[in-house]
């Protein structure tokens, strides 16, 4: 009997020793299957919602796409929008840190700026930022921060070409700026503006707004003072671009913008290139971070591609402008 027991505990020792392994190995094969499908979360911290801001974004999400980087399948975006206030991209940023998010994409200055006051140690990706430098988010563009590189829409013809076009083709004598001073981005352009312009005998006539409510109202102040509105890539604006359109086609003052995207809403015409491709310039950087190939401190920060100057013919016909055949030599034509 004792023998009996004795074999009994043998086998059921062996068995529980074999139940045991293959606990262990199938452990190993899930943490293996994890490993290989490693989850990312990506925080999307936009300024505001605006058409040129939404096409960097759409731009970002489908490079990572091609690059192998899928929503639902390997990476999952929190995308969260600051409606154009300064406190809340500060707020969105430092909650991207305590959610311990893999990498943050900073779509505009305002965010960028915010998201390296959070972190020095999260990549961050950034776009739609007219001066890196100046902004204090890199170093130079060969030699961006630590955790932060990314790409700028501040093309150097860009302002320069429809400046130009506004004094030697239209004949403006006074330009109308409407910005937010409060965006570092827009102070920047103003800048180049004034510095384009004046030389050329033009004179600058600014309004400056703090929210985008203000915008119909500086666009009114501008009426009888300018011969035409320039409006830079000033998010606040753009984000209330049809208050100033409503006044320049009311008034018939030609109004000529710093992107494409608005161009298409009802400005004249625009030097730019698309927020699209330049976001998707960006999410090819970030995916090279993503995989381990490069650190955001190897990649320099990149200019915008292809540069065009674009001419919207409804646009200047609702303004009072004609539209000269001859222009067709130095711009493409927008017609819906």
């Amino acid at each position: 009997m004792k023998k009996s027991l004795k074999a009994f505990s043998l086998i059921m020792a062996a068995g529980m020793l074999v139940m045991s392994g293959c606990g262990k190995e199938t452990s190993k094969s899930s943490s293996e299957e994890a490993g290989e499908k490693k989850q990312y979360t990506i925080g999307i911290t936009q300024f505001v919602e605006h058409p040129s801001l939404d096409a960097a974004t759409d731009g970002f999400k489908k490079a990572l796409e091609d690059e192998g980087f899928k929503e639902g399948e390997n990476v999952k975006f929190d995308f969260q929008n600051a409606q154009a206030d300064m406190n809340n991209t500060q707020t969105i940023a430092n909650n991207f840190v305590g959610d311990k998010v893999d990498m943050i994409f900073a779509n505009a200055t305002p965010s960028a700026v915010s998201a390296l006051n959070a972190t020095k140690d999260i990549p961050i990706l950034f776009t739609s930022v007219t001066d890196p430098v100046g902004a204090g988010l890199v170093e130079s563009f060969d030699k961006p921060g630590d955790n932060i590189t990314g790409t700028t829409d501040n093309h150097p013809e860009g302002t320069a070409k429809t400046i130009d076009f506004m004094i030697d083709e239209v004949g403006v004598k006074n330009i109308g700026i409407i910005y937010n001073s409060g965006e570092q981005n827009s102070e920047v352009q103003v800048k180049q503006v004034k510095e384009l312009a004046e030389p050329k005998g033009a004179k600058i006539v600014e309004a400056s707004v703090s929210t985008s409510a203000e915008v119909k109202q500086a666009a009114d102040s501008l009426v009888g003072r300018v011969d035409a509105i320039y409006i830079p890539t000033d998010n606040t604006v753009v984000s209330a671009l049809e208050s100033v359109i409503s006044v320049a086609n009311s008034k018939k003052i030609p109004l000529f913008v710093g992107e494409l995207d608005s161009m298409k809403r009802g400005a004249i015409a625009a030097s730019g290139f698309s927020y699209f491709d330049l976001g998707y310039q960006t999410g090819k950087m970030a995916a090279e971070v993503l995989k381990g190939n490069k650190k955001p401190s190897e990649i320099p920060v990149e200019l915008p591609g292809s540069l065009k100057l674009v001419i919207n013919k409804k646009a200047a016909e609702e303004q009072g402008l004609e539209v000269k055949d001859a222009w067709s030599e130095i711009a493409e034509f927008h017609e819906e």
